[in-house]
This record gives C-alpha cells, structure tokens and sequence, in this order.
C-alpha cells in the first residue's frame, strides 16, 4: 500500500482524488493549504505528492522547491490555470508531471503509477550503488587491510554484535555493510540509523516506532527502524552520540529483542543482528558517564577497527586509481591516468579524511583537470577549496565551470598570500611564469616587480 498525500484548496478535488485512490489500494492523506502539506511532509514519509498550484497562503511553487530540497517523494502538479511558463517552472523545479484541471481521473491513475514505478526504480538503483560502492574501502594489497578482511569474512557469518571503531571518513558503514552481505541474514533487510542526527526527543520513535496519537503529529501509525530490520542487520552508526536515555532503550532491546511503540501496548519481537560503529574511544566516555558500561559490553562482542587511510600504504594509489575508473565509467568520459609523481604525492599526505577526503579529492580532478594525466601540481591537499556559487555554476559548461573554478581558487590564494606571486606560486607547486600566464589569462592584476634596466 503507498501513501499519496493530496494538498488542493478546493475540497470537491480532494475528496474526489482520495476516493479513485482508495479504491486502487492507496492511503491518502488530504491537506488543504501549503503550509499544512509542508508539516505533513515534515513529520512522516510519502511515496507520492499531489500538489495543486494555487493555494491560499504558501503557494504551489514554494511548496514544490521546500518539498524537494529536502528529499520529498515524487510531485505531480495539478492547476486550474495551466499555462506553458508554470509548465516548464515547475518541472525545472523537479516536478514529476503536471497536469491541467480538469483532471482525468484515468491520467491522474496512470501518472500515479508511473510516478510509483519511477520512486521503486531509483531506489532499487541507490542500493546498487550502495552495493557497488562495498568494495571500494576493500581495494588494498597493506597488511592492514588483509587483517581486516580477515576479521570481516570471520564475524560475517555469524549473529554476534559487532562493534566497528575508527576515524571519521575511514568507512566504517562500508565494514557493516560488507558484514551484513556476507551474512545469512544478506537477503533480509540492512537499515542504517544515524544516531547522531536524531533529535533526542525522537529517537525512541525513530527506533521503535509510535502508534497514532501518542503524541503531537503522530497522525498515522509507524515502524521503527528496529522492526524494519526484523530478520536482518541494523546499523546504528555513531553510538557514541546516542543520549543515555536512549542507550537504555536500546540496551533493553538488545537484552529481550522485544519492545513496545510508543504509545502502544503491545509487545513486539524481533530478531536482530545489531552493528555499532563509533569514532570516538567508548572507554573514555564511560569514565566521563556519556556512555554506559553495560551496553558497550552487549554491543562489543566482536570489535573490529577500522585502519585510517595513513596507515595503508600504497593502497592510496590504488584506491585513487578505482575512483578515476568509477568516476569515468559513472560520466562516460575518458579516464584519466594518474602520474608516478602524483601517486607519490597522495601516498605523502596524512589524509586526515580518510577515504572520503581522498575520493573528493580525485573525483575534483576527474571533474576540473583540463589534461589526461593528473602531476603533482595538479593536487592540492589540505586546503579549503572555494565552490563555484550554484546560481553561476548552473549555467556555464563543464569547461567554464573549470575555468571559473581555478580563477576563484588563485584569486583566494593570491589573498592568503597579501598578492605576493612568489610565495603563491610556491604554494600551487606552479612556476612563477606559467602563474603569470594564468593571470593575464583571468584578467587579474598584480604588482609585478620592476626589471632593473642596467643604466647609469
């Protein structure tokens, strides 16, 4: 059954859309304002949108851009007042169709559905790329990774908790979702929760579900992440951020593998493989009371640590060399070849990011490098790399995009260094001259210094 929500003014629509829906199996919930279909979207999930164009208050159009700036479900625009302009502005906005009243209710089933299909399809294409993307922090030859590797296909099979430490960017979700693929339990579900990013006040919701009413915007009943994952793997990613009242829940869930939603009576089981993951050191948060001793001995059965990037060895070259194979494959575009010199400047650098600095890294040069094969001077590591404003971006070609990018990037590098070339040539690993080039090209002025002309 997929939840559709309607938000029209006019009730004859609603009630009328809500019906023909209904009748194909579909739950509906009906707004009849901008602003009350915003808080709808906010406060649960939606497989469709259906939005009406002129609403009193916040009108169609805003609530198309709020709606999909932050990932909201598929919108199939309806007006009254059709025109061609609003047409293509709300396409360009990311609507999935639009469609004049008055409606065929045929039309408005067959987008529907459609628009159905096409959610089911990206997200069976997302997990994919999920999939693929397992393999990339296992590319390695460093002893390192064969010992994690070593760990991993040892803890897979089994149902015991795994507790997965390491550095921020070291890929510690790809480690759980290597586990989980190499389980018994790899065709049932592997849902991820980042505790981190869960309000206090929502994480017991967010784990375990709510039943309608149990408290203010609760309007439907809902799973939690826990009973979504029954039969399979949940990942609870930077437990060490979770609060203690949560840390209690969980624990007493992980103790019975049984719970209740809030608000509701009954009692749930499930059966659960937990796998924690944290970047901070567990043992130090117990003796400042941030974490509780007893849930870190359920969760830290078997512990795995994640190696940082520093520790790998040549495994930076290689894995630089997947991200230049993957990053041609994904655009179509040729790949380019990264230089002796270049693999020993990567394999220098301390990657306090790990493998998701190192994957921005390359992926920036796959994008702007003008030449096939990446040097030394062509990477730049460590710096604050400015971004091209999106309003400017969007309408140039890949090639001025470059171009605008290294103007603005010398522009900032010449202020760091008072306008001084010299020292700003230094810092790019460029010379001098070809650094003067560059700026007679971009139009940028400097002082340069005066040539002493040997008279008397």
């Amino acid at each position: 059954m997929s939840k559709i929500l309607i938000i029209d003014d006019e009730l004859s629509i609603r009630s009328t859309l809500a019906q023909v829906l209904g009748d194909e199996g579909h739950k509906t919930t009906l707004c009849e304002s901008g602003e009350e279909g915003l808080a709808q979207l906010a406060r649960d999930e939606f497989d469709v949108a259906i939005l009406d164009l002129w609403l009193p208050g916040i009108d169609g159009m805003t609530v198309l851009d709020r709606a999909k700036a932050a990932g909201g479900p598929p919108v199939i625009v309806i007006s009254g007042h059709g025109n061609v302009d609003s047409a293509v502005r709300a396409t360009r906005l990311g609507a999935y169709d639009f469609l004049e009243k008055p409606l065929s209710l045929e039309r408005i089933l067959l987008t529907v559905n459609h628009a159905l299909a096409d959610r089911k399809l990206r997200e069976q294409v997302r997990d994919l790329k999920s999939r693929y993307s397992l393999d990339e922090l296992l590319i390695g030859e460093s002893e390192a990774m064969k010992k994690l590797d070593e760990q991993i296909r040892s803890a897979a099979p089994s149902a015991s908790r795994v507790l997965i430490s390491g550095e921020n960017g070291s890929g510690k979700e790809v480690v759980a979702r290597a586990l989980h693929r190499l389980s018994l339990r790899a065709e049932a579900p592997f849902v991820d929760v980042n505790c981190a990013a869960i309000p206090r006040d929502l994480i017991e919701s967010e784990l375990f579900g709510h039943r309608k009413g149990a408290f203010t915007g609760a309007i439907d009943d809902r799973k939690g992440k826990f009973e979504l994952a029954d039969g399979g793997t949940l990942f609870l990613d930077e437990i060490g951020d979770m609060s203690l009242d949560a840390q209690a829940k969980v624990l007493r869930v992980l103790q019975e593998q049984t719970f209740q939603k809030v608000g509701g009576q009954q009692t749930i089981s499930v059966d659960v493989r937990v796998i924690a993951a944290t970047n901070k050191e567990l043992e130090k948060e117990i003796d400042k009371g941030m974490f509780r001793s007893d849930l870190y001995f359920r969760l830290n059965v078997i512990p795995i640590e994640v190696p940082p990037l520093r520790a790998r060895g040549n495994d930076v070259a290689l894995l630089a060399e997947h991200f230049l194979r993957r990053f041609a494959a994904e655009t179509g575009t040729p790949r380019k070849k990264l230089s002796a010199g270049a693999a020993t400047k990567l394999r220098a650098y301390h990657w306090p990011g790990n493998v998701r600095e190192l994957r921005n890294v390359i992926e920036r040069l796959a994008i702007l490098l003008k030449n096939d094969t990446i040097e030394p001077e062509d990477i730049q590591l460590g710096t604050r790399v400015p971004a091209a404003p999106a309003e400017i971006a969007a309408n140039l070609t890949l090639r001025e995009a470059r171009e605008e990018f290294e103007k603005q990037y010398i522009l900032t590098r010449l202020r760091e260094f008072a306008g001084n070339v010299s020292r700003t040539a230094d810092a790019l690993a460029v010379e001098r001259s070809n650094l003067y080039r560059k700026l007679d090209a971009y139009g940028i002025r400097v002082e340069r210094p005066k040539r002493n002309s040997g008279g008397a």
